[in-house]
């Protein structure tokens, strides 16, 4: 069965194309990312939404704001922090104002491979859609990706 194919109704066959793009450029992703820099794309993910916190107002973000941002339960990101943590890349610490919270900020040394990584990541991403696009059932797809105007607070 293809995107396309007649036994699907046109919500179906849309639905198909845009989980086989997503597919496809996470599993290109995660291939650069493993190879050069023995991190996923979930945890490339992670560290990027975390390196975006800052200490004004609503800065910091809530385990469950991270979960949301990169498509996780809180368990999974949770176990996800923990992992990222034993190996140096994340701390976590008491919120300040409220002992209850609990925040994880990114580490200099998960600065720093977040840094290596993003050339990496970006480049995969590139080359993922290049080649999706050569796919008639994906091709309108990454026109749209590549139009899409996200705003800067999303």
């Amino acid at each position: 069965m293809t995107a396309t194919d007649p036994s699907l109704t046109a919500l179906a066959q849309s639905w198909c194309a845009l989980s086989l793009l997503h597919g496809r450029i996470e599993a290109h992703i995660e291939r650069a990312l493993q190879a050069r820099h023995d991190l996923s794309a979930r945890e490339y993910s992670l560290l990027d939404v975390l390196s975006r916190q800052h200490d004004g107002e609503g800065g910091h973000l809530q385990m469950k704001q991270v979960a949301d941002a990169v498509v996780l339960s809180q368990s999974a990101t949770t176990r996800l922090v923990t992992r990222l943590e034993d190996r140096g890349l994340l701390e976590r610490y008491l919120c300040p104002t409220d002992r209850r919270g609990i925040y994880t900020n990114v580490t200099d040394a998960g600065l720093e491979l977040l840094d290596e990584a993003r050339p990496t990541n970006d480049a995969a991403l590139r080359e993922a859609l290049d080649e999706a696009a050569k796919n008639p059932e994906l091709a309108p797809l990454v026109r749209v990706v590549e139009d899409l105007k996200v705003p800067a607070t999303a």
